[in-house]
């Protein structure tokens, strides 16, 4: 079981573990989070007496609003392989999980955040809550699996519109477009996830098993395909004059001025 200070929480409790992102406010996945979220999702993968794993994050204002831009200046002169794999090899391991995987989604979803959300295999938003992927404004794109595993979800068009704009998109509309699976009032996601997760977790496991891999082998290009080409598109996006100044806008707090 984890501590109190840890930047990712475990309880288990009738074959339903729930992880917390434990970073308030908003959440933020930063080098340390990402390492303890794959150590912990390693364990659960291994714990035959979990059966459905439930994630959330901390607090009312966020699920999470993706990676810390303030590690970037650290990482910069290898921003590929000192970050970026390493989310990408968090969120596969949410995706490969040999159970279920229930996001339940609070208040804020984006960047990273979402793309965390997508690797998961259901997603339950609160009412209040929002979406979106706001990369195009530091001058690159979702790279840790947005790019393909958005259209997945709700198709090309929608998917490009979404990455083109970086547009937010209410709870009501993430819903009809199939962003999200439910919507549950305001501070009830949690609830609402174990809830479905108690209920699956009663069902045969080996069925179950089969099916999350059964779809994802199946019925969608495989990670496995598309992990190195998203990692080539990335590493050249971060070597343009945009996303430096994306970066740096950021950090000084200023409108970008992009080419």
């Amino acid at each position: 079981m984890t501590t109190s200070d840890s930047l990712v929480t475990l309880e288990i409790n009738n074959a339903v573990a729930l992880l917390t992102l434990n970073n308030p406010p908003l959440n933020l996945v930063t080098l340390s989070l990402s390492r303890e979220l794959r150590s912990l999702l390693k364990q659960l993968d291994r714990d035959d007496d979990v059966r459905v794993v439930v994630l959330t994050g901390s607090g009312k204002k966020a699920f999470c609003v993706g990676s810390d831009i303030k590690e970037f200046p650290e990482v910069w002169d290898d921003v590929i392989s000192k970050k970026l794999q390493k989310e990408n090899e968090t969120f596969n391991a949410i995706e490969f999980l040999n159970k279920p995987v229930i996001a339940a989604l609070e208040g804020v979803v984006c960047g990273g955040g979402f793309e965390m959300a997508m690797a998961c295999d259901m997603r339950i938003l609160s009412d209040s809550g929002k979406i979106a992927l706001p990369e195009i404004n530091l001058g690159v794109f979702p790279g840790s699996g947005g790019l393909f595993r958005l259209p997945k979800l709700v198709g090309t068009a929608k998917a490009m519109e979404l990455m083109m704009t970086g547009s937010f998109v209410e709870a009501k509309r993430c819903l009809e477009w199939g962003m999200v699976n439910r919507l549950a009032p305001a501070g009830t996601t949690v609830e609402a996830a174990l809830e479905l997760a108690r209920e699956i977790a009663m069902k045969p496991f080996e069925a179950i098993r089969l099916i999350k891999q059964g779809v994802r082998a199946i019925g969608m290009q495989s990670t496995e395909h598309c992990f190195y080409q998203n990692l080539r598109f990335s590493q050249e996006i971060f070597q343009t004059r945009d996303c430096a100044e994306g970066v740096a806008a950021f950090l000084e707090k200023r409108e970008a001025k992009f080419l």
